[in-house]
């Protein structure tokens, strides 16, 4: 069986690390052929080409695959990607994100390829954008829908999203987390080194937060109650992780605040450094308006760490109220602020949440089970057809 994915781009980010994993996993698995088509990746967010870099022909770049929208560019994609599908004659295409999404799809229907599946890595609609590009989208995404054998979900809350949009039927989705290494993080410890490398006291404890530094992901929300986090836990510092347009602004914003030795920007870390970092954390913080279900929590919860996220898509399939962290309706700042506190002056808490989160985790999330899942979807979806 030939397979073949298509995402936008491969910055570092979730939707682009699911892709690379499934991609690097399904071709160990017998009777399957793979490989992956991605736009050029460029800008602050950093790349994951080079996880390539050992077997170069499982990934083709187009360079008209961009993520804004383009006619031309946008045209000569679907042309492209038609031609490519006619001559490699993939049984599957499995189209990633907003752009990919639409062209792929399209381009593997006018290619005759029989099967199309679509992962919903988190909505390309919704409240979060205008009325226009609202409308846009959601039609782009009905149409595409048409064409589409079958949708991943990696929440559930992706799925109710799209049925509720007219977007295919119940029997067409199937919900299956965005795995990763578990491993690494089941092994996160707090480390002195890189504490007092970022100049983090022992008695310190760490809110951290890991997302681009852009808009819908929150940051100005922390940056409003820090203050007043500060008056009730004065030994708070504020960890981070990663990069983006909005940097310097915030960097400035943290500066006027008077805050700058409580903000910690690290700027962008390879994937790899990530649990690491987590292992300094006290609680992981995840305050974003879009996204399927935040890598980042699940991440943080098998390093054994709370999460206080805002109630958005799909977080509350793993930030489980009094069970693995705290949920917080998206701009309830009083009760992200009590939150906060509540965790920051009880280590026991921190310590039974992560806990609880660390077995949830370990038993739903790991790479293997993710590529085994789809591994299997593809070879029913496969049976389906030839009944």
């Amino acid at each position: 069986m030939r397979v073949t994915h298509v995402i936008t781009r491969l910055v570092i980010g979730g939707a682009q690390e699911n892709t690379v994993a499934t991609v690097l996993g399904l071709r160990r698995k017998p009777d399957v052929q793979v490989n992956l088509i991605s736009g050029p990746t460029t800008g602050p967010e950093g790349s994951l080409v080079p996880l390539f870099r050992d077997e170069p022909e499982l990934l083709s770049l187009l360079p008209t695959l961009v993520r804004a929208v383009h006619p031309v560019f946008d045209y000569a994609t679907l042309l492209r990607l038609t031609r490519i599908f006619r001559s490699t004659l993939p049984q599957i295409v499995h189209t990633h994100s907003g752009k990919a999404g639409i062209l792929g799809r399209l381009a593997a229907s006018r290619a005759g390829v029989p099967i199309i599946v679509h992962t919903i890595h988190g909505p390309s609609f919704g409240d979060f954008q205008g009325p226009v590009p609202n409308f846009l989208f959601r039609g782009a995404e009905r149409w595409a829908g048409k064409v589409t054998t079958h949708f991943v979900s990696v929440a559930e809350a992706m799925t109710r999203q799209y049925l509720a949009a007219s977007i295919g039927r119940p029997e067409q989705y199937s919900r299956i987390f965005s795995g990763f290494a578990l491993a690494p993080f089941l092994e996160a410890k707090n480390d002195p080194v890189l504490r007092r490398r970022l100049h983090i006291d022992e008695e310190d404890v760490v809110v951290g937060k890991i997302a681009r530094l852009f808009k819908l992901k929150g940051h100005d929300d922390l940056l409003a109650v820090a203050p007043a986090l500060l008056h009730r836990c004065p030994r708070l510092k504020f960890l981070l992780i990663g990069d983006g347009a909005w940097r310097q602004r915030l960097q400035a914003r943290s500066e006027s605040l008077g805050l700058k030795k409580h903000f910690i920007f690290t700027g962008l870390l390879p994937p790899e450094e990530i649990p690491r970092h987590l292992g300094i954390m006290d609680i992981l913080v995840h305050l974003s308006r879009r996204e399927g279900l935040p890598r980042a929590l699940p991440q943080a919860l098998a390093a054994a760490r709370p999460v206080v996220a805002y109630d958005c898509d799909g977080a509350n399939e793993v930030c489980l109220t009094g069970e693995t962290g705290f949920l917080v309706r998206p701009g309830d700042l009083d009760t992200l602020t009590d939150r906060l506190v509540q965790l920051g002056r009880d280590s026991a808490l921190r310590e039974r949440l992560g806990g609880r989160g660390r077995e949830f985790v370990r038993h739903s999330f790991s790479v293997e089970t993710m590529v085994e899942n789809l591994y299997k979807l593809y070879f029913e979806l496969a049976a389906t057809r030839q009944r």
